[in-house]
């Protein structure tokens, strides 16, 4: 697992195994010495043997844990040579009843649940009978190994909750941090498009204007008198204007919306239809998104295209999030004078009258109204609670648009 908050607790608790395994160990073999026990020699012995292959197999455990490998078959290995070493020793001296303490830890961490479990009663059935067996049968044989056993389960519940905590914690924060990185990316872009829109929104009304203007009271000059001097250089000069608003528009065109690159304001409607379907599928409402072009489509303002766009997209995500519809149509219509925009579906509705009380769908449509008024045009949204939801913007053309 990786460093974590909670990695010094479990790090503590190991250490604290190990240690105390040691104490134990020491002190059996230090207490045979001390009383002179026949099988002083084969306590040392069985002592020794006994840490040197729990740090032995501890060793290799910890480096194929650093390693990611998996050690299924080499831990069930390590704890039966551990507990016969154990067992031997037990023979000899009843102090090694104690061992069986942190070994209980041992069982429980690196075997499955049942054999963890099947392991603690058998040491603890094996501790009491030897017990029986140095110093006969008693009530403190038999409680103190069972409580020992009942207290390591209990630690051992709490250790693998604590654990199971920290891996959900952990990787909880890691979601966290890529949906953050995720998020930043998504705002610098959406930081990006934003700017892009507002320099061409800048451009097309002042410079690609003023360019067209210019043309404009330049032709008007030449046609009232064409044989006056200097007609060639106003003649050049209107030329100039013209490249240069060619390479304006080109500019224009360039830092409009990624959707709406290589392709028709209805190309991009009927893309936007074919991605609103699929992702209603996925999220297992069967709606059925259509466009329809009406009139005879021809090149609109940048601006126009992106409002409606942005209107198109607004309503489609209403749609989305409220509407619970079977079918969603989106209509663009073209007129002599103006392009409309007709989004209609037949999910729940609701009363327009409470719309300014529905945060979300009325700062959208708020924001979107403002677009579509800011160039002239209009929209209106009628709805009936049941019976759906048709919204329409309406945005005029003029000959100075383009």
């Amino acid at each position: 697992m990786r460093y974590s908050a909670l990695t010094p607790v479990f790090t503590g608790l190991r250490w604290a195994l190990h240690i105390l395994l040691v104490a134990l160990t020491v002190f059996a073999i230090v207490h045979a010495e001390i009383l002179q026990s026949e099988h002083a020699r084969a306590v040392q012995v069985l002592g020794a043997a006994l840490l040197i292959v729990y740090f032995g197999g501890a060793a290799v455990a910890h480096l194929a844990w650093f390693g990611g490998t998996r050690l299924s078959l080499f831990s069930y290995a390590w704890i039966g040579v551990l507990g016969l070493v154990w067992l031997g020793m037990l023979m000899v001296t009843m102090d090694a009843a104690y061992i069986v303490f942190p070994l209980f830890f041992l069982f429980l961490h690196l075997l499955p649940m049942t054999a963890g479990i099947v392991s603690v009663i058998v040491s603890t059935t094996l501790t009491i009978a030897m017990l029986g067996y140095h110093s006969g049968i008693s009530v403190g044989g038999v409680i103190g190994p069972v409580i020992g056993a009942s207290v390591a389960l209990a630690i051992s519940g709490g250790y693998s909750a604590l654990y199971r905590e920290a891996r959900e914690r952990e990787k909880l924060i890691e979601e966290l941090t890529a949906t953050r990185g995720e998020l930043a990316i998504a705002e610098r872009e959406a930081g990006v498009l934003a700017e892009r829109e507002r320099l061409a929104r800048e451009i097309h009304d002042t410079v690609a204007q003023g360019l067209s203007s210019i043309q404009i009271l330049l032709h008007a000059t030449e046609r009232v008198d064409p044989d006056r001097p200097g007609i060639e250089q106003l003649q050049l000069a209107r030329q100039t204007a013209a490249d240069a608003l060619v390479d304006t528009r080109r500019i224009i065109r360039e830092l409009t919306p990624p959707v709406l690159d290589e392709q028709t304001l209805a190309g991009a409607l009927t893309r936007l239809a074919a991605s609103a379907e699929h992702t209603l599928r996925t999220s297992g409402r069967a709606t059925r998104v259509r466009f329809h072009l009406v009139g005879e489509a021809h090149p609109l303002p940048m601006t126009t295209e992106t409002t409606l766009l942005r209107v198109a997209q607004s309503a489609i995500a209403n749609v989305q999030q409220h509407a619970k519809a079977t079918a969603l149509n989106i209509t663009l219509t073209f007129d002599e004078d103006a392009v409309t925009l007709d989004v209609v579906d037949d999910g729940a509705g609701f009363d327009t009258s409470t719309l300014e009380n529905r945060n979300g769908a009325s700062f959208g449509i708020t924001a979107i109204r403002r677009r579509v008024t800011e160039l002239g045009g209009r929209m209106s949204i009628e709805s009936v609670p049941g019976e759906g939801t048709a919204l329409a913007a309406t945005i005029p053309l003029t000959e100075e648009a383009g």
